[in-house]
């Protein structure tokens, strides 16, 4: 296992960021049957609460809600959602109120994603399975605002163009001087994946793994941000729907099995909602001769460490 040094911290709208290494998977296998490197981008060390892409998806919506006179951010998610984990801790350390909706009806005792957010001081409210899917008519938001006043909207997953914005800050500054030729990470709603595709303005090649059932739409939600941040319709990215193991925040033995060797045998913690099927995918690729030899695989890790504990 090769780790590159942690580096220093910096601060910014005072959330700390710390930069991250990269750290080799060496002499797995299955890379070294195909004759390939696989590597990965430790995001999940970043923050200890508003982990991976997290951070960079939140950047500049918690700088546009503190400039929000309401002081309050509404956002929404299902109660297993990394980006209600991370919001309602980033809202609490620079001191915004919180107010998470979420898809479903409640279940007590609280799963341990949505016991930290109520700690954190994120107020939670449920939703149906139908009406969250009203929630992003102009309808649905003028309900919300005789609810609960002026607040600051943050989308599902965090994913508007202020997050295409950090996230394609976040692959100019600590992607592009990385060597690599093929790019995987998990899609959940997108804005994560349309800002790197953004950032490298159509090289190398870019691989979401959708960590949900039934995600062939995420392509038209994905072009859709890009092209609306970028004015350009770029081609050098894909995203595979096969991974999901039944859907989000479900899992399979072959899944807990790929976490378990990762974990014991290289050092590389990973969770059973996103991380885990990303790297499954990638191996199960790199498997299936979909790369030539000598070629450089690089995982972003995307944090949601919290989801080993989501049973």
């Amino acid at each position: 296992m090769s780790v590159i040094k942690r580096k220093s911290l910096f601060f910014s709208f005072m959330l700390p960021y710390y930069q991250t290494p990269v750290q080799e998977i060496k002499d797995h296998p299955v890379c070294t049957k195909a004759g390939v490197r696989l590597f990965v981008k430790r995001e999940d060390l970043n923050h200890p609460l508003v982990s991976g892409n997290k951070w960079w998806k939140l950047k500049y919506n918690l700088e546009s809600a503190m400039k929000s006179p309401s002081g309050t951010i509404v956002t929404f998610g299902g109660a297993f959602s990394n980006h209600i984990y991370a919001t309602a801790a980033a809202a609490r350390e620079i001191g915004l109120h919180s107010i998470g909706i979420i898809r479903g009806e409640e279940t007590l005792p609280l799963n341990p994603t949505l016991d930290f957010a109520v700690r954190q001081g994120m107020k939670i409210h449920y939703l149906s399975r139908v009406a969250y899917r009203q929630r992003s008519s102009p309808e649905f938001t003028d309900h919300l605002h005789r609810q609960f006043g002026e607040f600051f909207l943050i989308p599902e997953g965090g994913s508007n163009l202020l997050a295409v914005k950090g996230c394609a800050e976040f692959a100019e500054k600590y992607l592009s001087s990385i060597d690599f030729d093929h790019l995987f990470l998990a899609v959940g709603t997108g804005g994560t994946m349309a800002g790197i595709i953004c950032a490298f303005k159509g090289e190398k090649n870019i691989r979401g793994v959708s960590v949900l059932r039934g995600g062939a739409f995420l392509r038209e939600d994905v072009s859709r941000m890009a092209e609306e941040f970028s004015g350009t319709s770029f081609r050098n990215w894909s995203i595979l729907t096969e991974y999901h193991e039944g859907g989000y925040a479900r899992k399979s033995p072959r899944l807990l099995d790929c976490i378990e060797e990762m974990k014991t045998s290289y050092g590389l913690p990973l969770d059973q909602v996103y991380t885990g099927k990303v790297v499954m995918g990638v191996l199960d690729e790199i498997a299936a001769g979909a790369f030539g030899a000598g070629s450089r695989i690089l995982v972003l890790h995307t944090g949601g460490l919290q989801g080993t504990a989501k049973g």
